[in-house]
């Protein structure tokens, strides 16, 4: 077996404490023997989610011999907030120990640099590598079947139960609905997403009137108790009257027949969209990427397409599915839609010529008009956000993931970290505040003179009258707090690090299998090495008269079985954006490493 390298593992710190261990506080020293995965996240981070999904077959496979830990590292101020921690390792149905971080001291001990990074830890208590992105589960696993092997002939790994203790159930009619809808007959349709359910209530908003999924994970077509569902989100309806939900962890969009609670898939494979994969076609062969949310503008199903950062569109006639806006980068650009940027898109409301986005992760309220340009009326991009209300220049939101059309023209945004729901006004450029004491608000519905909200973290729809005038709020702006890495003025050397994981080898049958894209904020921050290429090292030239700002860095890898006689190897894309704040000081780093996959060896 080739030697590996290996660093001391640095203590695990959070201020928060540990979750779903049953109150007990956990050493690293209390793990020794086990093989430990680090998983520091982020509960707003998409990517964070889909790992969170990548991982749970390692984690039922390997349970006696593999303790994973969720090192959660908040990026918006409300996720330092432990009871919202608390509620969203139960939303996402988080099956292991979470070390709650809110100061993020084990993130810098860690060195980490990106939501989502794994890091592994052997049962010596040495790190031996390290992911960031997503991907790499099967990279892991391979990882994890040799560290078995190698500690079970030193005596070192130690079998049994992991420290895992799962919560008491609540007894609640929803468990962090998502989105919801109104139906014709006047009663609500919601998506009760932790229970991967649809749930119909009464007009009263209150009064269950049928539950239509069986409330297991799954991705099952079939009558209201057999159909399976896996926290779905977004809901619209039909010209027909049936109703498209953005089944998100499934990556489908589903079809309910609300007369029969019939449930079938238009669209998607249930497989996640990777780089390279078809952008359109038919509808039940092109794989999609978390869809959050749906709505029907110009005769097509828009959907927020979180996963990937995109919108796409769904054509109800033809049954294909194509990329509408969007090019996968994460950022806030507008313009034409092919060269548009978005930042998990989560939210959508239509009227006669606009489609309103909320673009969750940039923290802005977005706008797409029926020539296809994009237009941002709220929000400046991915580091700044809070609550300020005022001309929307300068008004700030913080992760809204709701939109919804009010009579007047103007639009009522869930600003679900703020706990609030705001109003835009077009015709003013105005931002006020609707309603505040909200619990995570991540959608909302007209109902008559009255809007009804999705508590998501209240597990209810909260009814409110539309204010004639608006609430007065304390203004407040934040930034991510994530440490500026201080580099030198003129040259820096990017280096991406990946390392194919064991028995792997970069897959160059069709050409470069890397990719690697380089912007910044401000543009003029980067004098030269802006910009997409296939290298994954890169010189830069920063400006000496910019002293701060973010470098964007989108990475991309792919790896096959390196077996010749394999005429079909598998193959994984393994791929990671970053975000990194730089501060430009005299005799500041010359080398930026950013691991993909594996350890940086370079000094």
């Amino acid at each position: 077996m080739a030697k590996r390298v290996r660093v001391r593992a640095p203590e695990l710190v959070g201020k928060g404490g540990w979750l779903n261990t049953g109150d007990k506080q956990y050493t690293l020293a209390d793990l020794r023997g086990r093989i430990v995965v680090l998983d520091f996240w982020t509960f707003c981070c998409i990517n964070c989610l889909h790992v969170l999904d990548e991982l749970r077959e390692l984690e039922e496979r390997h349970r006696d011999t593999v303790v994973i830990v969720g090192v959660h590292s908040p990026k918006f101020v409300h996720e330092a907030d432990h009871r919202a921690v608390v509620d969203a390792v139960e939303r996402y149905g988080v099956e292991h120990p979470v070390l709650d971080d809110p100061e993020l001291a084990t993130w810098k001990q860690y060195a980490v640099r990106a939501w989502p990074t794994l890091v592994v830890i052997d049962p010596e208590g040495y790190v031996v590598a390290q992911h960031a992105g997503e991907g790499h589960a099967h990279a892991i696993a391979r990882l994890v079947e040799e560290l078995e092997a190698e500690h079970e002939a030193k005596g070192t790994l130690r079998r049994g139960d992991g420290p895992y203790v799962p919560p008491e159930p609540e007894p609640t009619a929803l468990r962090f609905p998502g989105k919801a809808l109104l139906l014709p007959s006047g009663n609500f349709l919601v998506s009760d997403t932790t229970r991967h359910q649809l749930v119909e209530l009464a007009e009263d908003a209150e009064t269950v009137v049928r539950r239509i999924g069986s409330g297991t994970r799954g991705f099952t077509d079939g009558t209201a108790d057999t159909a399976a569902f896996n926290e779905p989100q977004g809901l619209a309806l039909l010209d027909d009257g049936s109703v498209v939900v953005a089944d998100t962890v499934n990556h489908a969009l589903r079809r309910l027949d609300p007369a029969t609670g019939e449930v079938s898939t238009l669209a998607g494979t249930g497989r996640q969209w990777w780089q390279g994969s078809p952008t359109s076609g038919p509808a039940r062969g092109i794989d999609l990427s978390s869809p959050w949310d749906v709505a029907v503008f110009g005769g097509r199903v828009w959907i927020a397409m979180a996963g990937v950062h995109q919108l796409w569109t769904y054509d109800p006639e033809s049954g294909t599915v194509a990329v509408a806006a969007g090019t996968t980068n994460e950022g806030l650009v507008d313009g034409p839609a092919a060269e548009a940027w978005f930042a998990q898109p989560s939210g959508l409301a239509a009227t006669a010529d606009r489609l309103w986005v909320a673009d969750s992760e940039t923290s802005a309220l977005r706008w797409v008009d029926p020539d296809g340009h994009v237009h941002t009326a709220v929000g400046t991009g991915l580091f700044d956000f809070g609550h300020r209300d005022g001309a929307a220049g300068q008004a700030l939101l913080q992760h809204p993931l709701g939109v919804t059309a009010l009579p007047d023209g103007s639009v009522a945004v869930s600003d679900t970290y703020n706990h609030a729901l705001r109003r835009y006004d077009p015709a003013t450029g105005e931002v006020t505040t609707l309603a505040t004491d909200l619990r995570e608000p991540s959608d909302a519905v007209l109902a008559g003179d009255e809007i009804v909200v999705v508590e998501s973290a209240r597990h209810r729809l909260t009814r409110l009258r539309l204010p004639e005038e608006a609430v007065r709020v304390a203004s407040v702006a934040h930034r991510t707090q994530r440490a500026a890495t201080e580099v030198a003025p003129g040259r820096l050397r990017l280096d991406v690090v990946f390392q194919a994981p064991a028995g792997q080898k970069l897959d160059t049958r069709y050409g470069p299998s890397t990719r690697l894209l380089v912007s910044s904020t401000p543009p003029d921050l980067l004098l030269k090495g802006d910009g997409a290429d296939t290298d994954l090292s890169r010189e830069l030239d920063l400006n000496p008269a910019i002293t701060e700002g973010v470098l964007h860095v989108s990475a991309m890898a792919a790896s096959c079985d390196d077996d010749e006689a394999n005429e079909y190897p598998a193959c994984h894309v393994h791929q990671q954006d970053w975000g990194v704040p730089v501060r430009i000081t005299e005799g500041g780093a010359d080398r930026l490493p950013l691991i993909l996959a594996g350890m940086d060896q370079r000094p």
